[in-house]
């Protein structure tokens, strides 16, 4: 098992942590973490586009001049994809983008991106995180002890102090076990757990 260790609020160490290998130390693979990313960017995708092609647009009837003896090249509708106001050519129309992964591979690709931020050392264990109130200024000054910027904050429950403090903040999010995903371990350059978190999520995914 991987020892990491606790730090405070003050970003002062306070012990240590052991992780379970069977979340926070697998082998990581790399082409599941890929898949995982593309799949949650697709599924975002709202596949609304629409234009309309020359069937849909309105006019266009007839046909604009006689085929032949006017000089002009040959026209069969006003509304062909060359003319100002004419259909569009291959128009987008509305999709779903949805991509489909099983239930193991999605655990496997997030045990995959944690073990990679706990290689990287670039995940913290925090003994505890709470605030008396909703202040922001509170929030960046744990963030600023723990020397951290562009962060995802898990939480064990939903903190509604830590969750509004932390909100104005840019670059930095809150999720909880259950809402953790691979695109968001992986863009953030931090991934701070509370010990209690890391508890959930070891329940949850070993």
């Amino acid at each position: 098992m991987a020892n990491v260790s606790v730090y405070n609020m003050e970003g002062k160490e306070v012990g240590t942590m052991e992780l379970n290998d069977a979340v926070f130390g697998v082998e990581i693979n790399d082409h599941l973490v890929h898949l995982a990313v593309v799949r949650q960017l697709a599924n975002k995708r709202q596949g609304t586009q629409k234009a309309k092609t020359r069937s849909e647009v309105s006019g266009g009837g007839r046909k604009p001049w006689r085929q032949k003896g006017t000089g002009h090249a040959r026209q069969g509708s006003t509304r062909s994809p060359q003319w100002t106001g004419g259909g569009v050519v291959f128009a987008p129309v509305p999709r779903d983008y949805e991509i489909k992964m099983n239930k193991k591979e999605r655990r496997a690709a997030l045990k995959s991106a944690l073990t990679s931020r706990v290689q990287e050392n670039k995940l913290i264990v925090l003994d505890d995180l709470k605030l008396d109130e909703v202040k922001t200024k509170a929030m960046q000054a744990v963030l600023n002890n723990l020397n951290v910027s562009k962060a995802m904050v898990v939480l064990a429950d939903n903190d509604q102090n830590v969750v509004l403090s932390a909100r104005n903040i840019p670059d930095v999010i809150t999720a909880l076990p259950n809402t953790i995903n691979v695109y968001d371990v992986l863009k953030y350059n931090t991934v701070i757990l509370t010990k209690s978190a890391v508890a959930s999520i070891e329940e949850v995914y070993a």
